[in-house]
């Protein structure tokens, strides 16, 4: 059984006696179908089975018929395919129709494939029309929520594409594809995937040749690495990376790197090494003219201002970011730098004017229809109502940026809000559901592997204090571990149930 096991269709015959013969198993009753195909279907039937996730009419003609030998219309070939029952047409409301095969279909498509002369040139096209959708999607700032989705839609056929290139050791079209699916790994939470992928397209033996490529890669890995906590690693390869772009003599990409090497200082509580970095990418921007990029090296240079209590020079930085943002239209960088002046002004306990910047970040992030903007606007304003004791109003707020998040599928937003929420029902002397919030936030971290910085981890425990003393050691553990074993949708509709 284990043996058979390898092979679905080789497993599943002994259909009814009193059928056909050609239908009493199923490997007869998919050979009767592709019988029923002529020639030319039958190349395409087989092309087709190098996509995994189903696919566009557009990917089946690029792939199946690149050099335009198949002799048929695509649109024609589709249709019989599913006709004859070796494919499966589905709908999408406001997306394009895709095309499937149920898996064992597919698996016998991919004999047929793997008997003809045609499967090497067959999946390098498969990968060469994702390499271009990827690169594509990634440069496409302005559609970014649209290219997201795809993206998601065509997850299994990039894994498919770059299992396909490291195999085959096409380096330079692994590598670019692993650097344009950074963006989607890094904003879509698949970060352990991105992490491993990287690692292996870094120990191709043709990465080396590829210096650009390769340090555009090692800061992905960084940046992942770092999403997941592990800041060690995460700095050594922002190092490699700077390291590369000095040689190349990339300057933008020594910035680049800079500017993440001091982002990992300031998450490791190392904020006068911090600074010191943030100045210098603040310097070679500045040289290269780069106004929007100057700006935001400055908006972190601010940050660390603020985590050092020099609230003044913060302030002084962030409206000169607000000036240059405001200047080149950059509306999101205006945006955020409204919502970090909030910041400041609410660790000075001046909630007028941390509501007032909080409220005109909100209004450009619902202008700019920036879905993350106005989860987390929204759940900087719930922390504000909560700071000024009006707790009803801070559970309207949070209700509404979870409820967003959730729309957004963004978990780590998610997570975010539940720690939020378990620090105001701590407050409210709610102990034993606050530690449930916490033990769901931290499940759904654990499950991402994208733990709190060392900073938010000990804010969050302070928070927690109350929660742990009034129920005491054992029932706080118990509490604990019943919400990080609640599925969180079941913690999110706790939390917002709760009065």
């Amino acid at each position: 059984m284990l043996a058979r096991l390898e092979s679905r269709l080789s497993l599943l015959t002994g259909g009814a006696r009193d059928l056909p013969t050609r239908q009493q198993t199923l490997r007869g009753t998919v050979e009767w179908s592709y019988g029923l195909l002529n020639a030319a279907e039958q190349t395409l039937f087989r092309r087709l089975s190098v996509f995994t996730g189903g696919c566009t009419l557009e990917a089946a003609e690029a792939v199946c018929d690149t050099k335009g030998d198949l002799g048929l219309d695509m649109l024609d070939g589709m249709a019989s395919v599913v006709d004859k029952s070796l494919a499966q047409q589905v709908e999408h409301i406001g997306a394009e129709t895709r095309f499937f095969m149920l898996s064992t279909i597919r698996e016998y498509a991919m004999e047929r494939l793997a008997a003809s002369h045609d499967e090497a040139a067959t999946r390098r096209a498969h990968a060469a029309y994702y390499l271009v959708l990827a690169e594509e999607g990634s440069q496409d700032a302005a559609a970014q929520s649209e290219w997201l989705e795809r993206f998601e839609i065509e997850h299994d056929n990039f894994r498919m594409a770059l299992d396909h290139l490291i195999k085959t050791g096409e380096a330079d079209w692994a590598l670019r594809l692993g650097t344009a699916l950074f963006r989607f790994w890094e904003t879509r939470e698949h970060l352990s995937e991105g992490r491993d992928t990287i690692a292996r397209l870094l120990s191709m033996d043709g990465a080396p040749t590829r210096p650009k490529l390769r340090a555009r890669l090692l800061f992905a890995g960084a940046v992942l690495a770092g999403g997941q906590g592990d800041y060690d690693t995460a700095r050594q390869l922002f190092e490699d990376s700077l390291e590369t772009c000095l040689e190349l003599g990339d300057n933008r990409g020594v910035a680049v790197a800079l500017n993440a090497l001091a982002i990992n200082a300031r998450d490791r509580g190392e904020l006068a090494d911090a600074s010191l970095l943030f100045e210098r990418c603040v310097a070679i921007w500045k040289d290269l003219g780069d106004s929007a990029d100057m700006a935001r090296a400055l908006s972190n240079l601010a940050n660390v201002m603020k985590l050092r209590g020099e609230f003044a020079h913060a302030f002084s930085l962030y409206d000169e970011c607000l000036a240059i943002f405001r200047k080149v239209g950059d509306g999101a960088g205006a945006a955020w730098t409204l919502n970090y002046q909030s910041d400041v002004a609410r660790e000075k306990a001046d909630f007028a004017a941390a509501r007032a910047f909080c409220e005109q970040s909100l209004a450009a992030f619902r202008q700019l229809g920036d879905g993350w903007g106005i989860a987390s606007t929204l759940s900087d304003l719930a922390g504000l109502s909560f700071d000024q004791g009006d707790n009803v109003e801070a559970r309207r707020l949070y209700v509404e940026s979870i409820r967003m998040f959730q729309e957004l599928g963004h978990k780590r937003g998610i997570a975010r809000t539940l720690e939020c929420l378990a620090a105001s029902a701590a407050a409210q002397s709610q102990a034993e559901q606050s530690l449930h919030l916490a033990g769901a936030a931290a499940a759904l971290r654990q499950r991402l592997g994208a733990p709190l910085t060392p900073a938010e981890a000990q804010k969050l425990e302070k928070a927690l204090e109350f929660a742990r003393r009034t129920l005491g050691s054992a029932a706080g553990l118990t509490a604990w571990m019943e919400g990080w074993a609640m599925p969180v949708e079941q913690a999110v509709e706790e939390a917002l149930s709760r009065n």
